[in-house]
């Protein structure tokens, strides 16, 4: 449960174990990479459980039948780096989901977010549109990819991390009520520099191995 608006903590026996993995300092880049991805698959299905339908009809072996196809495009965003390690939880779902590209960094005295990328495709003004990074912490680069996207025409925005902050939860619900965000954890707090606590470090670094 969360005391945000619009907020979606998913609580999974299975995402407890993993996380548990991750945040552990000790454990190694095949490790991490495995529970991230297995966290991720878990949440995207939560992201992933309104998506509106249109029938269709198939041939079963047997007869004629309803069938349902998706009534919507999908584009996953991921915020470079750390969020490419969530885009292959999504496509696993949704194969034919486009990919788009926003390149933002956290200047490491301001703790303001940098935009330095941006590569989308088309239908960002019709598509269900799926914001992507491991983590919320200050909420700068969220509510910068969020406020860009909006104002490339995208009207159905969701948002998707493992793990977030407070200060950035408050930011990203109060500048975007309209947007849900899907997290596997709050935590705490952040601190003096920025970093979630007690968060799992740098997750671009700790998943691309550049420690």
């Amino acid at each position: 449960m969360s005391n945000f608006k619009n907020v979606t903590v998913i609580d999974h026996p299975l995402i407890s174990r993993d996380m548990s993995i991750v945040r552990d300092k000790n454990t190694g880049t095949i490790g991490f990479r495995m529970a991230m991805s297995r966290i991720a698959t878990i949440l995207a299905y939560h992201c992933l459980k309104e998506l509106p339908l249109k029938e269709t009809t198939i041939e079963t072996p047997i007869q004629q039948t309803t069938g349902y196809e998706l009534d919507t495009e999908v584009i996953v965003v991921p915020i470079l780096r750390a969020g490419l390690s969530l885009v292959d939880a999504i496509i696993n779902y949704i194969p034919d989901a486009k990919v788009g590209h926003l390149g933002i960094y956290r200047d490491e005295n301001t703790h303001e977010p940098v935009d330095y990328y941006s590569n989308l495709p088309s239908g960002v003004d019709r598509s269900l549109i799926l914001v992507v990074d491991p983590m919320l912490a200050t909420g700068g680069s969220a509510d910068d990819a969020i406020g860009f996207l909006k104002k490339k025409g995208a009207k159905q925005l969701r948002f998707i991390s493992l793990i977030s902050a407070p200060e950035g939860l408050e930011k990203v619900t109060t500048n975007h009520p309209d947007v849900p965000v899907i997290t596997a954890s709050i935590d705490e707090k952040l601190n003096d520099d920025a970093f979630i606590v007690p968060g799992l470090g740098d997750a671009g670094d700790r998943y691309f191995s550049t420690e």
